[in-house]
């Protein structure tokens, strides 16, 4: 019964945070932004969504709970280490970015809340 019931978390979790994800590209998109990747990474991590608008690329963590407050604090620095690994494996497949301004995003959500994006949310290491 244990592995049903996470089972079942697991994939409340997952569809979650599929709709979270689009709706945060939906958000993005409005504000001039162009979708380059989505779940990029795999096993150790993954960055939800990789973003262009102009010569900035943005590597968007996005986070969806109950509440904002919880949801601003859900970028961790062992996430941050993970996201940063993820970003060098995307740039040593994508040289190119290299010469475009670099940022880490986040989109967070929160039920009956405007989706907030804060670029910068963290300086990034590479």
């Amino acid at each position: 019964m244990r592995d049903a019931a996470r089972s079942a978390r697991a994939k409340r979790s997952g569809t979650t945070g599929r709709r979270s994800e689009w709706l945060a590209i939906v958000w993005l998109s409005v504000k001039g932004y162009r979708l380059l990747a989505r779940r990029f990474g795999g096993k150790g991590g993954e960055i939800d969504l990789i973003v262009k608008r102009g010569r900035t690329i943005a590597f968007v963590e996005v986070k969806a709970r109950g509440a904002l407050e919880d949801a601003l604090s859900a970028i961790t620095p062992q996430k941050r280490r993970l996201v940063e690994a993820r970003i060098r494996q995307w740039l040593a497949q994508n040289p190119w970015a290299m010469e475009h301004h670099l940022r880490a995003d986040a989109v967070f959500l929160a039920p009956r809340r405007w989706p907030r994006h804060v670029p910068g949310v963290f300086e990034l290491v590479l």
